[in-house]
């Protein structure tokens, strides 16, 4: 593996599991067994470390998500889909909650951090949405919003309550909420 491999591996067990304000940079690259010129050479910083900790982070739920869509046929199916690769996430033993909530609750406002953690938040709201809109409710985005509510609120009660089912959970109140959404006419 190359320096940069290491270093996101690294990087990724430590500031997951301890956070990215507790893990110092020397942890990181002792665990990564690089020289730290080699951190400062290929990241610049140890904020940028933590972004592209959660680029990674982000291309992994990404690639889930739309591998698990790829089961359903209609946009409906699709909206309950996310929650079900979200189930998946929930039931690895090493679940410690957001990786993208967590970084930035430890960051300034205005850091690349919490920008990186809002990329990853955009996306989610617009793939719900892009399937919302698809599906034809009133309001795409405003259900968009309900939902990706629920989505945070399972992630939270799986961490702080070990309680993988949170998903079935927020996939039940989603169908419901799809239910209750007016169609455009």
């Amino acid at each position: 593996m190359s320096a940069r491999e290491r270093l996101l591996e690294a990087a990724d067990e430590l500031f997951y599991q301890q956070g990215v304000q507790t893990v110092g940079i020397d942890r990181v690259i002792e665990h990564a067994g690089v020289a730290k010129a080699s951190l400062y050479n290929t990241f610049g910083s140890k904020e940028g470390l933590v972004c592209a900790y959660l680029d990674q982070r982000f291309e992994r739920v990404r690639n889930r998500v739309t591998r698990t869509l790829t089961r359903f046929r209609t946009p409906r199916e699709q909206i309950l889909g996310v929650f079900d690769a979200l189930g998946e996430a929930f039931t690895d033993p090493e679940y410690n909650g957001c990786a993208f909530v967590r970084a930035s609750a430890e960051t300034a406002e205005d850091s690349a951090i919490r920008r990186t953690a809002e990329n990853y938040r955009s996306w989610v709201r617009e793939l719900f949405t892009e399937l919302a809109a698809a599906c034809g409710y009133a309001e795409p985005e405003e259900l968009a919003r309900q939902l990706q509510l629920l989505y945070d609120g399972a992630g939270q009660a799986a961490r702080m309550d070990r309680d993988p089912s949170a998903a079935t959970t927020a996939r039940g109140a989603a169908a419901s909420l799809l239910d209750a959404a007016p169609l455009a006419r």
